[in-house]
């Protein structure tokens, strides 16, 4: 599929590392003007040396995204310094694994201010910028676990679901305005911070047990999903949520 990303302002919530730091280098190669958003500017600093000598452009903006007052603050300073935003990838969040029995109040304060709170704030300010210009394309990286349950992830799986109803609701309200709000629900994807659990043949085999198609999902997968749902080919989707985990889901 042809890139539509060519000078694009694109900001990435969580790109210090994972799935937002690949996502972030594939979008930079494909032309995208990314701006890397996570706490650890150290991180952030260093994925931005990767992306300059591959001749990408990125800039950096340290965001806790669980404060409104910065989303505030980092949106307002990308849109005042480009003009616009183009596409959010909120990609940040948390996932721990607690028992139900186990949960107190700072474990799921904390996941969900990340995962639902903080997201739905990025989408708003991006949302506004994005209503002045007229177009807009918000992705939100939601999991499988908001589809179904995963045992001992009772606050993850909430804060995933309440994600994609979410997307539902932006998608609904921003419709008339040129934007829209989708989501992607990935299984396993293997990553720098993924590997060390995945290069365990035991651990593996357990998880593509309930992987149909007999594999965890790569960067590239996650990526050619964001490449489309930025495309003109998807003009026609919206509130809708990509599953790309290998029939995960249907069974």
């Amino acid at each position: 599929m042809q890139s539509n990303l060519d000078g694009k302002i694109v900001v990435v919530t969580g790109a210090s590392k994972g799935i937002g730091a690949g996502v972030s280098k594939e979008l930079a190669n494909a032309g995208a003007i990314v701006m890397l958003c996570a706490r650890n500017t150290d991180q952030l600093n260093e994925l931005k040396k990767e992306i300059d000598k591959e001749n990408g452009v990125a800039h950096v903006f340290q965001l806790d995204v669980s404060s409104v007052i910065q989303i505030n603050k980092v949106f307002k300073q990308i849109y005042d310094q480009f003009g616009r935003i183009d596409i959010l990838i909120n990609n940040a969040g948390l996932g721990y694994n607690h028992a139900a029995t186990d949960v107190n109040e700072a474990d799921w304060d904390e996941m969900m201010n990340v995962n639902l709170k903080g997201l739905f704030f990025c989408s708003q300010q991006a949302g506004k910028y994005m209503i002045k210009n007229g177009y807009g394309r918000i992705i939100n990286m939601s999991s499988q676990a908001g589809l179904v349950a995963i045992k001992d992830h009772a606050v993850y799986c909430a804060s995933k679901g309440g994600v994609n109803l979410l997307t539902k609701v932006l998608a609904l309200e921003w419709a008339e305005n040129g934007i829209t709000v989708n989501g992607i629900a990935p299984t396993f994807t293997y990553t720098t911070g993924t590997a060390e659990r995945l290069d365990n043949p035991e651990y593996l085999a357990g998880v593509l047990n309930r992987i149909p198609v007999g594999k965890v999902a790569t960067i590239k997968d996650i990526f050619s999903a964001i490449l489309y749902l930025t495309s003109e080919h998807s003009g026609m989707v919206t509130g809708s949520t990509l599953v790309i985990d290998g029939g995960w889901t249907i069974q």
